[in-house]
């Protein structure tokens, strides 16, 4: 067993016990989309930027309920209104004027959302997106980029760095073809085949920005080529939305999707997706207002307490500094991180856009402008030898970080939280050097 591993499992004892019990009764012991060895830490309770876990460590967190939290944890504005929700009771089992008022923010900030449809998640987003794409265009294939993850379902699970192909209809994956992030080969695609209904991308690249996109106009690129072949163009911003800009990564860009899926942010920490976007492709739900129409139920599409939480959450964005007060964090994190690497000597770079942060050791490639310049594959290489070893090292100093890659920064994250999380990252790369990592 290595140094670190040892002193997490000493430090994290109680979590161990806890993974063991979780074993006898949960398929892999917990609901981790992102499974940490030898065992998860199992948190109690939270508040702002940071969490306690079973065993009374306190941690800084960057997983900010993996990208949900840009407010931070217990945010008291959202807690005020569920509290007064929770009271009224948590179900109707009708129409609520709270989905309406939901509707209408989301309509302000994203703009693509000439229409807005809510759903219970973001795997359920962009499943409804698709639908919606191959409803409208009448068209069956649907065209994803590689490693680019939006959820679990059949029509995205391929070549996602995530998923696997287990248990999916050889019929279904024959419907999506898989490319490279490459404008010409996009273009090659829709000359030979008439039959793609949408494209579906993350806008910042592939895994939230990991991979990110190396062409600067890649996202103009994709909306003149959709547009000039008739093909739904699919933004998913379940990270990015409201994150990269209050208007997502489309205000930021100034491209706009026919289609963006949401999730995370949008109900303010609480389960709940949307899809938004062009009005003549959103009234295929609504019967009578289109030849062809698609019914779309759900129990607890819009319910009470996730549209109280989304609409605290995007009214304290729309009237508060919150985008700027996370990217000003995110940008003093990345300078501490990057003299932490310096004073260690150990080679390595960051990157990432707004309050997103990524980190590769063993390589020095940015172009300064938030991208990472590495190869695809010499990227993937890289973060996954470093990703299990890091994220325990860190957790070790007190910092949770995302998937032992990166960061995602809220605006409760203050100047003492990032600077402590620079000094955990270089006591990290100490443990990793002596243990031959870097």
């Amino acid at each position: 067993m290595s140094a670190i591993v040892e002193r997490y499992a000493q430090k994290f004892e109680k979590s161990g016990r806890l993974s063991e019990r979780g074993h006898r009764t949960i398929p892999n012991g917990a609901h981790l989309s992102r499974p940490l060895h030898p065992f998860p830490v199992y948190v109690e309770h939270a508040q702002g930027g940071l969490k306690w876990d079973a065993d009374g460590n306190e941690i800084v967190d960057y997983m900010m309920g993996y990208g949900a939290l840009i407010l931070g944890h217990s945010h008291p504005k959202i807690n005020e209104a569920l509290t007064a929700r929770l009271a009224k009771g948590t179900h109707m089992g009708a129409a609520t004027p709270e989905e309406l008022r939901w509707a209408e923010l989301v309509s302000e900030l994203i703009p693509s959302a000439e229409r807005v449809r809510f759903t219970s998640s973001g795997t359920e987003s962009t499943l409804l997106a698709i639908r919606l794409a191959r409803a409208f265009t009448g068209k069956n294939k649907v065209v994803k980029f590689r490693e680019h993850f939006h959820g679990w379902h059949d029509y995205v699970s391929m070549e996602s760095g995530i998923n696997t192909q287990a248990g999916i209809p050889p019929e279904a994956m024959a419907t999506v073809i898989v490319a490279e992030p490459d404008v010409d080969e996009l273009a090659a695609l829709f000359e030979q085949d008439g039959d793609v209904a949408a494209v579906i991308m993350e806008p910042t690249g592939a895994h939230w920005g990991q991979f990110p996109v190396q062409n600067p106009s890649f996202l103009e690129s994709v909306r003149e080529l959709t547009a000039r072949h008739g093909v739904v163009m699919i933004m998913d911003e379940v990270i990015t939305a409201f994150r990269l800009s209050r208007g997502g990564a489309q205000g930021r860009y100034g491209v706009t999707p026919d289609l963006t899926t949401m999730a995370k942010i949008v109900a303010g920490g609480l389960p709940g997706g949307a899809v938004a976007g062009k009005d003549d492709i959103m009234s295929l739900l609504a019967p009578g207002n289109h030849p062809v129409h698609m019914s779309h139920p759900g129990t607890f599409i819009a319910n009470p307490l996730s549209a109280t939480a989304g609409i605290a959450c995007l009214e304290t964005l729309a009237n508060e500094p919150v985008n700027e007060r996370a990217d000003a964090m995110a940008e003093r994190l990345k300078a501490g991180l990057v003299e932490a690497m310096g004073r260690m000597e150990v080679i390595g770079h960051v990157h990432g856009v707004a309050s997103i942060i990524h980190v590769v050791l063993g390589a020095e490639c940015n172009d300064g402008g938030g991208i990472s310049t590495l190869p695809h594959d010499e990227l993937a290489e890289r973060t996954a030898a470093q990703s299990g070893p890091l994220k325990l090292a860190m957790l070790n100093e007190g910092v949770d970080m995302m998937g032992g890659i990166g960061f995602i920064v809220s605006a409760a994250h203050g100047e003492d939280l990032i600077d402590r999380t620079s000094e955990a990252f270089e006591n990290s790369l100490k443990a990793l050097r002596a243990e031959g990592v870097v």
